[in-house]
């Protein structure tokens, strides 16, 4: 696979925690659905990543998967469309994880954001492992060994892709040199024709002399769009334009996520952790019952009492479900006083039920066939071997193991 090929690829995953919620679904699994339809997709159940911090009790990780994957296909996820596969069922993926642990610097490791974060979040646990410590490696060959240009994240994630990107340039450097490398990059230029030859030397020249972004994308638009090299001469020029060597892991983009805030019923982000969820699925007397109790403007203590729809965790839910007709009519009503705070929520509830009898109506198949499910897993986890293994020879022929 070329660079300019894995600019079609994305590449996510999920701990497999079990049934998911509507901030789940909203933050992260929507936005799947879309991008299925638009790019080559790799969504796999992170079931290796569940160990680093929840080494201790591995006993739900079976059930979780599959609830979670369930949930992954009532909400749209087409296997038709998108790979879907276990990470665990795949080893590339520790091979992989191995072989960059060899040149990451630990210092890399240990300023991820996160790292100091969930361990004084996560207090109670022993985190000093270095299955905790090394996640983010574990991450990083989750991306490149399907040499994935883009990966969807929210922006708490990004240090997370560059970190994969620091790894990838790492080793391109280390590995990438091969014997005559500058003698055969010339001779792939040449073999661009006249014209090409000139426009990719010319922008090469102004990115190195005085770092020309914009002609660097210039170049590597001309060898996206060229039809006379090899694969293995396009990734010499790739390496070639950035005075390295030859590209063998592409570095990966951050694909931000704008999602909004989902606030649970306790106004409070919706989370497991705070058991303020309304979970896919959900049977609808219990929609209708959480989202009746939810909280609403501390200002309307009274049915008469005006309140701001700023502060109110059901129009935030609104926002995500209404038209904007009624969003109109749920906030003057608030801000007048002349609908009460049961009236703006009646056509929420009808919204999220309506939405989730379609999630029920597609997981009705799986629930009662499991083997159903184990089967696409088993079929996505099988197709994603085979791209991973493609990135593993590679890996491993240029590092000198092949």
């Amino acid at each position: 696979m070329s660079s300019s090929d894995s600019a079609t690829r994305v590449v996510s995953g999920m701990r497999p925690t079990g049934r998911l919620h509507l901030g789940q679904y909203h933050g992260v699994l929507k936005n799947w659905v879309k991008l299925q339809y638009e790019y080559d997709c790799f969504f796999f159940v992170a079931d290796w990543h569940a160990l680093t911090t929840a080494y201790d009790d591995t006993t739900t990780i079976g059930r979780h998967t599959f609830d979670m994957v369930v949930d992954w296909l009532a909400a749209g996820l087409n296997p038709g469309s998108s790979t879907l596969f276990v990470q665990s069922r795949v080893p590339e993926h520790a091979e992989l994880h191995l072989l960059l642990s060899m040149i990451t610097p630990l210092a890399w490791l240990e300023r991820v954001p996160t790292y100091k974060d969930q361990i004084q979040k996560l207090g109670d646990k022993d985190l000093s492992t270095y299955g905790f410590l090394g996640y983010p490696l574990l991450q990083a060959a989750d991306i490149l060994i399907y040499r994935a240009g883009h990966v969807p994240v929210g922006a708490d994630q990004v240090p997370h892709v560059e970190l994969t990107r620091e790894v990838a340039r790492r080793f391109n450097h280390v590995f990438g040199r091969e014997t005559g490398f500058e003698e055969l990059a010339e001779a792939a230029v040449a073999k661009l024709g006249k014209k090409a030859s000139r426009l990719y030397t010319e922008s090469r020249r102004a990115y190195v002399e005085q770092g020309d972004t914009e002609a660097l994308e210039r170049a590597r638009a001309l060898l996206a769009g060229n039809q006379n090299l090899s694969i293995g001469d396009v990734e010499r020029l790739y390496g070639y334009l950035e005075g390295g060597g030859r590209i063998i892991l592409p570095e990966p983009q951050a694909l931000i996520n704008e999602a909004a805030r989902v606030p649970g019923l306790d106004g409070e982000k919706m989370s497991k952790s705070y058991g303020n969820t309304i979970t896919l699925r959900e049977p609808p007397e219990q929609v209708e019952t959480k989202i009746r109790t939810m909280m609403t403007d501390p200002a309307r203590a009274r049915r008469t009492d005006p309140g701001d729809p700023a502060n109110c965790p059901v129009f935030a839910l609104h926002n995500l479900y209404s038209p904007p007709d009624l969003l109109a009519w749920a906030s003057e009503g608030c801000r007048s006083a002349g609908i009460g705070c049961v009236d703006c929520k009646k056509p929420l509830i009808d919204a999220i039920n309506a939405e989730q009898a379609q999630m029920r109506e597609r997981a009705a198949q799986y629930e009662d066939d499991p083997d159903l499910v184990n089967s696409i897993l088993q079929e996505g986890s099988e197709a994603a071997r085979d791209v991973a293994r493609e990135t593993l020879e590679d890996v491993r022929e240029a590092i000198g193991l092949a």
